[in-house]
């Protein structure tokens, strides 16, 4: 293909190349099928138009949202699913479903509902990568845009309360994990020794989960006592992520951890405000 493939999607951090869960999902598709994506990394410097993210760029066409986007490049002849059989394809739509019914809403409330988490960890990393004055109220309506999603992920009416289905969303969640890990078992791929879409889906949702920091580590814990996907992950971060693109070297994370401590006492102290609308 001769037009070059640009991919926008949010920064990297504890040893993920994006803490972003869909643009994981897409940059590690690439990987797996030889797609070669320039990787543009959203920045307090980038003012374009936010949108979705992750977005696909070509000189001729713009496609947002992982789905889509996989589509795309298996159009241009990017394909990590060719060697799968009718019913492996098959499978790899329902554990996609899977994913997103079941688990993508814990994730959700891990990172942007979950108090602890959102104001010590998610609100401050993302804040530090938008401009000003915009870092003071995107996050904030990030955090109501993915509470929206899981009320809507489980299908209930938009003023539902949260805390009435929140037991439920990680009961959920934990049985996810527990499928993934049977059915990975022993495999370095689910299905065999080459990477497809599920398991870019599987790293994508999971990986942030597992590396990233929380003070509150309800589904964190869980997904840390089934090894084989915690080896899944760290695997595929080895084999196609050599360098931590957009992060930090384990050695660093003390600097980062106390750098996230003197973001977060600034962006709540500066936002607090603003966001009580």
């Amino acid at each position: 293909m001769a037009a070059p493939l640009e991919l926008s999607c949010w920064g990297g951090g504890w040893g993920l190349p994006s803490v972003h869960g869909e643009s994981l999902v897409v940059m590690a598709y690439a990987k797996f099928s030889g797609a070669p994506l320039k990787v543009n990394v959203i920045d307090n410097t980038w003012r374009g138009s936010r949108g979705d993210v992750p977005v696909l760029t070509t000189e001729d066409n713009i496609v947002s949202q992982p789905t889509k986007i996989l589509n795309f490049l298996k159009k241009q002849k990017y394909n990590a699913d060719y060697e799968l059989s009718a019913k492996q394809g098959a499978d790899t739509l329902a554990y996609i479903a899977l994913l997103e019914e079941k688990l993508l809403p814990a994730v959700l409330h891990t990172f942007w509902v979950e108090s602890d988490n959102y104001f010590t960890v998610t609100k401050p990393w993302f804040a530090s990568r938008i401009p000003f004055p915009l870092s003071l109220i995107l996050p904030g309506r990030m955090s109501k845009g993915a509470l929206n999603r899981i009320l809507l992920t489980r299908g209930e009416p938009p003023l539902y309360h949260l805390q009435e289905v929140e037991a439920q969303i990680y009961r959920d969640a934990k049985e996810c994990l527990n499928l993934l890990s049977h059915r990975l078992g022993t495999s370095q791929f689910f299905f065999g020794d080459r990477p497809s879409t599920l398991d870019a889906y599987v790293f994508g949702f999971i990986a942030p989960l597992y590396k990233v920091r929380f003070p509150k580590v309800q589904l964190q814990g869980h997904l840390k006592q089934l090894s084989n996907l915690c080896r899944f992950c760290d695997d595929i971060l080895n084999s196609y992520f050599k360098r931590n693109i957009g992060g930090f070297s384990p050695a660093g994370q003390e600097a980062v951890d106390a750098n996230l401590q003197k973001l977060t006492q600034l962006v709540n102290k500066e936002s607090n405000l603003i966001e009580k609308e």
